[in-house]
């Protein structure tokens, strides 16, 4: 018996049935502290796990059903190891891979009203059956003379309902860490806008050409082709490329060779976007790469949805942070910082000693990798001290109480980019050459 998750016969797309759905939800969260609290009560020592376990199933089935803005945030916390306990990360990183699909005729409308034809006139062969589903689409197999296509369609209604579903999240997720919503409303901006860019195909599709041809020399790289005749707004037709994610490839157990070579042209992929083109495939989750040993070792890349133009000021500032001689300079370190939007001329002395010590620690164990020859991703006790790091940082109690977010609001996707960058490195094992 399979255990896929069984087809979305219906989808919540207006925002009362949406916003009827995250209601729902809150009740069962609700329901699921009383029986928490009544757990306590008898000593049961499995009440804090049980809760986050049962609020995590919650969630993840709501964020399921309703797709796009919300789920995509979900997978996006899914990537950030300190920020979720271990239920939540876990149920929120199966938005990485699959989530429940599309029911047929769903499918069959949307092609309908994008082409006027279902997908079965269009294609020589189509699979009604989702290969994968994900946050803002699910993708299909077809066949069109001779040739292995990846269809993507897009949920009805994610475009429309991403502002709703953020202004319906926003006050619970303010009111829960205690921000204030004028400090967080830059960054929140920032998500919005590259949420609503990924809802954009024929954008998609637009970036997918430009930064396929300008990183075709690149080794060992695959890129798909895509068919704008085949395309519309909600759907993208593309070719089927070969290969595995991440878990299902190293299953089969890949040398060491080709694991270096994957991690090799994973690496180069995305130095020559930051370094030549300044704009980066910003989701780098395992989701979105397939690997095989052919050639040695070939990664194809998927979706380009999300990507991040790196402003020229922020760029030249962000990697003079990574240079050790700064970082061992208080007033050139404090001036970046300061320019970054980090430090504050108002913070008191304490506060901004204590975030320069903080901040030198992390930002030399993040730059390691650029200033040795080859790196090796593989040692376990490199991304154990990275994510150690965070846990440590936390115990300091003056920081723990600093609740309002800081930075330019560029951090959030380009740290985004090499949090997922070297995750898949280590998960991949790879050595790699950086500098």
């Amino acid at each position: 018996m399979s255990d896929s998750p069984k087809p979305l016969v219906s989808l919540p797309t207006t925002k009362v049935a949406r916003a009827a759905r995250f209601a729902k939800t809150g009740l069962n969260v609700g329901a699921n502290y009383v029986k928490h609290y009544a757990k306590r009560a008898v000593g049961a020592e499995s009440a804090t796990a049980d809760l986050h376990q049962a609020n995590a199933e919650e969630l993840y089935g709501a964020l399921s059903e309703m797709k796009g803005s919300v789920l995509k945030v979900a997978q996006m916390l899914a990537m950030e190891k300190n920020i979720l306990p271990t239920a939540y990360a876990e149920q929120f990183a199966q938005a990485q891979y699959q989530t429940p699909p599309l029911s047929g005729p769903l499918i069959v409308k949307a092609f309908r009203d994008a082409f006027g034809k279902s997908p079965f006139e269009l294609f020589d062969t189509f699979e009604l059956n989702a290969r994968q589903a994900a946050s803002i689409g699910q993708v299909h197999f077809a066949e069109k003379d001779g040739k292995a296509l990846a269809v993507k369609v897009q949920y009805p209604g994610v475009a429309d309902s991403i502002r709703s579903d953020l202004r319906m999240v926003k006050p619970v997720a303010l009111r829960v860490l205690g921000l204030d919503e004028a400090t967080m409303r830059p960054y929140l901006e920032e998500v919005e806008t590259r949420l609503l860019e990924e809802t954009d195909y024929q954008l998609e599709l637009r970036r997918g050409q430009e930064i396929a041809a300008q990183c075709g020399h690149i080794p060992h790289l695959r890129f798909a082709t895509y068919y704008p005749t085949l395309s519309a707004a909600r759907i993208l037709t593309m070719d089927w490329l070969p290969g595995q994610h991440l878990k299902e490839f190293l299953a089969t157990n890949p040398t060491q060779a080709v694991r270096n070579q994957l991690g090799q042209a994973l690496w180069d992929f995305y130095a020559y976007q930051m370094h030549t083109l300044r704009q980066v495939h910003a989701d780098p989750h395992p989701g979105n790469f397939l690997l095989d040993a052919t050639d040695g070792g070939t990664l194809g890349v998927l979706d380009f949805g999300c990507v991040k133009n790196i402003p020229a000021d922020f760029y030249q500032l962000f990697f003079a942070l990574l240079d050790p001689s700064v970082l061992a300079d208080d007033t050139r370190l404090t001036d970046l910082l300061t320019q970054l939007e980090v430090l504050r001329p108002d913070d008191a002395p304490t506060l901004r000693d204590l975030y320069l010590r903080t901040l030198r620690i992390s930002l030399e164990l993040v730059a390691r990798p650029f200033h040795q020859p080859v790196f090796n991703f593989g040692d376990p006790a490199y991304m154990q001290a990275v994510y150690a790091l965070g846990d440590d940082l936390m115990q300091e109690p003056e920081l723990r109480k600093q609740r309002e977010p800081r930075g330019s609001r560029h951090f959030i996707y380009v740290n985004r980019t090499y949090v997922g960058l070297y995750a898949l490195l280590a998960e991949l094992g790879a050595e790699v050459r950086t500098a």
